[in-house]
C-alpha cells in the first residue's frame, strides 16, 4: 500500500535585517546567495511550489535572477509567521492548504524533512500546525537555554516548548528512562490557522520564553510533532556557521 503524499507549498521568509549576521540571506555560498541555496533544497522536496517571501527588493532581484518565485511583502511583520500569512492571503490559498515554513538560513536542510513535516500535518487532521523534534544526545544541551525543548503527550502532540530543562528529572538516580527532545524550527501550517494567527495577541508564555509557537498553544491550537531519528545539519546564525556551510558546499 503506497502512502499518499499531501499537496503542499513551501514558503521561505527572508529579510535583510539580521542583527547577528547582516544581509544574511544574500551571503555568498559557493557562488549563490544563501536564500537561493535554501530554495533549491526546498525544490528537491515534493512541494508543488516554493516561494520566497521578503521585504527586500534586493532579495527579490536575486530570486528573479535564479527564476525562484518571490513575493514582496510588508516590512512591518513582527515574525516570519506573519509574513507567511500575508503570502497565503496574496495567493488566495484555500483554508485547508498546507504551507511549510522553511527558514531562510537553512541551506543544508534535507528535502525529506520538508516532506515529513507536511505529511505529519496531513496525518493529524485535528492539528493546526506540525513541527519536528529530535532526541538530545549531548547532555549539555538539556540545560542550554539556546536549545528549545519540547514535551509531547501520548498522541505526539506538543504539551509545551521551553528554553528550560523539560521535563525536569527530580530523581536522576531513578531507573525511569526519559528522552529529552530538541525542537527544530521547521513548521507546517493550515492556511486557515495562518489567517487566524495574525489576529492573536502575543501570549504571556511567548513573551517570557521568546518562542512564538507558544502563542498557538496558549490559544488552544494543537501542534503535531514528528520525532526524527537525528538532527539535520545546523543552519547559519553566525559568521562561523557561514564558513562551515561554505566548506561543506565546496566539498
Amino acid at each position: 500500500m503506497s502512502i499518499k503524499i499531501p499537496e503542499f507549498l513551501v514558503v521561505i521568509p527572508a529579510r535583510l535585517g539580521s542583527t547577528r549576521l547582516p544581509r544574511k540571506p544574500l551571503a555568498d555560498i559557493g557562488g549563490k546567495p544563501m536564500v537561493i541555496r535554501v530554495a533549491e533544497r526546498a525544490q528537491q522536496s515534493l512541494a508543488q511550489s516554493v516561494v520566497v517571501a521578503t521585504d527586500s527588493p534586493e532579495i527579490q532581484a536575486a530570486c528573479d535572477e535564479y527564476r525562484i518565485e518571490c513575493l514582496l511583502t510588508s516590512a512591518d511583520h513582527p515574525t516570519g509567521t506573519d509574513r507567511i500569512a500575508e503570502v497565503a492571503q496574496l495567493l488566495k490559498l484555500p483554508a485547508d492548504a498546507l504551507v511549510v515554513n522553511v527558514q531562510g538560513d537553512e541551506p543544508l536542510i534535507p528535502p525529506e524533512l520538508i516532506n515529513q513535516v507536511a505529511q505529519t500535518l496531513a496525518d493529524n487532521a485535528a492539528c493546526a500546525i506540525s513541527t519536528v523534534a529530535v532526541p538530545i544526545v549531548d547532555t549539555a544541551e538539556i540545560t542550554n537555554p539556546n536549545v528549545v525543548k519540547v514535551v509531547l503527550n501520548r498522541a505526539n502532540e506538543a504539551l509545551y516548548f521551553s528554553r528550560a530543562t523539560i521535563p525536569f528529572v527530580r530523581d536522576p538516580d531513578s531507573k525511569q528512562a526519559i528522552t529529552h527532545l530538541r525542537h527544530l524550527g521547521i513548521y507546517a501550517y493550515r492556511a486557515d490557522f495562518l489567517e487566524a494567527y495574525t489576529r492573536l495577541e502575543p501570549a504571556p508564555p511567548e513573551r517570557a520564553e521568546a518562542l512564538e509557537q507558544l502563542r498557538a498553544l496558549w490559544n488552544g491550537y494543537r501542534i503535531a510533532v514528528h520525532t526524527a531519528s537525528e538532527a539535520p545539519p545546523a543552519g547559519v546564525d553566525t559568521a562561523e556557521d557561514l564558513e562551515r556551510v561554505r566548506r561543506i558546499i565546496a566539498s
